[in-house]
């Protein structure tokens, strides 16, 4: 049986890995200064660790499937730790890219790996609010970790954040190696066997659904802090104030998203979050006379976000329970492609329109299409045919 403090310690590596990814965005001047570079060129460090964990996270999943889930997690947390004691050392920009390389690749292939032990260890029943332990990591890493993050470079160096990084990491990985029982990995298959799962249309619209949920989130996401300024004339301690905000909403909507899995199943959660979002981002510019609505409506619209993550991940472990792993990771995967998707399009129509007010009204469009996707799926996994019922088979 398991024990409630297993799941806390895999989400606490989750927290970890989540801070590693966000952090950089929080230092990008501080770091360009220091290596003497742009902070466009800077900035490739966050494209270098979106491309290896989109990348690179399947295919190390797909090859690492059927080992023990324990050692893959202390294996991750190994490489993890490498990549935040190379980024402590960095000298200069290629050093520190390369780390950027590994954390993405051991930082995706831990997610994978976490949400798949928590798939072995606890009851079906529960697995919904378990999920939701694991989502909570990146809105703590918003709350918590990227400002101590910023604080930590702005008071001494930021090198010496990569260095807490790899000490906590270590603390994790002792943790994880003492308590943990053994878990085994799925059954076996061969890596064409498990990409097989690929060409059930269950999947396939999930994946699409993921991938336009990511990407509508992006477009406000992204540019929330010229939206607030420009929609809502606030200021920097203002809008710091509100993201505060967006990250305790980000918590409630992680634990509601789990309860709500559990309670009413992720096909109604997900229909739910979708759709408070559409209203959410379709209101926003119609609001724009009003604080108070308006900062409402943003908040509906982070609760969703977040509510939607556990209920993502639960879905696809419960119609690809044969390939779990490989297709948690491609849903990262997809996650990350629609971040940058977003990111894209919302400055575009920036762009376009010479402020953010009209982003929300693009948003909506990209979650009403991830609803339809998601709706694509459902249909898919009513259907009684022996191709959408065996995901993959082991060969």
């Amino acid at each position: 049986m398991y024990k409630p403090f297993q799941i806390y310690m895999l989400a606490l590596g989750g927290f970890l890995t989540a801070v590693a990814e966000l952090v950089v965005a929080g230092i990008l001047n501080t770091v360009a200064a220091d290596l003497n570079i742009s902070v466009a060129l800077a900035g490739q460090l966050i494209t270098a660790y979106s491309l290896a964990f989109a990348i690179g996270t399947p295919i190390l999943t797909a090859l690492t499937s059927r080992m023990d889930r324990k050692r893959v997690l202390i294996a991750a947390l190994a490489f993890f730790i490498a990549g935040s004691l190379i980024s402590f050392l960095s000298p200069n920009i290629s050093v520190l890219m390369v780390s950027r390389v590994l954390l993405g690749l051991s930082g995706g292939v831990f997610l994978v790996a976490a949400m798949s032990a928590v798939t072995k260890l606890v009851p079906a029943e529960s697995i919904g609010r378990a999920m939701s332990l694991l989502a909570l990591g990146f809105s703590l890493a918003f709350v918590l970790g990227v400002p101590i993050g910023i604080s930590i470079a702005n008071r001494y160096d930021w090198h010496v954040i990569f260095l807490l990084l790899a000490l906590v990491a270590l603390a994790i990985l002792i943790g994880i190696a003492r308590i943990l029982p053994s878990i085994e990995g799925d059954a076996p298959s061969s890596a064409a066997g498990q990409f097989r799962v690929m060409t059930n249309p269950v999947v396939v619209f999930g994946l699409l659904m993921s991938l336009l949920w990511s990407t509508g989130n992006s477009v406000q996401f992204t540019f929330i802090n010229p939206y607030l300024e420009a929609v809502f004339r606030m200021n920097a301690s203002q809008i710091s104030l509100v993201m505060v905000g967006f990250g305790l909403f980000g918590v409630l909507g992680s634990r509601f998203g789990g309860y709500g899995v559990d309670r009413w199943g992720t096909v109604n959660m997900l229909t739910g979050s979708l759709a408070a979002g559409i209203v959410s981002f379709a209101l926003l510019p119609l609001a724009a006379g009003s604080l108070w609505v308006g900062l409402l409506l943003l908040m509906v619209w982070v609760t969703s976000m977040f509510a939607s993550a556990p209920a993502l991940n639960t879905y696809f472990v419960q119609k690809a329970p044969e390939s779990a792993n490989l297709v948690l990771s491609l849903n990262m995967s997809f996650t990350h492609v629609g971040l940058a998707l977003g990111a894209g399009a919302g400055g575009v129509l920036i762009e376009y329109s010479s402020d953010a007010g009209y982003n929300p009204w693009l948003a909506a469009a990209a979650l009403v299409l991830a609803l339809a996707a998601a709706l694509g799926s459902f249909a898919s996994a009513r259907r009684p045919l022996r191709d959408t019922m065996l995901l993959s088979r082991p060969e």
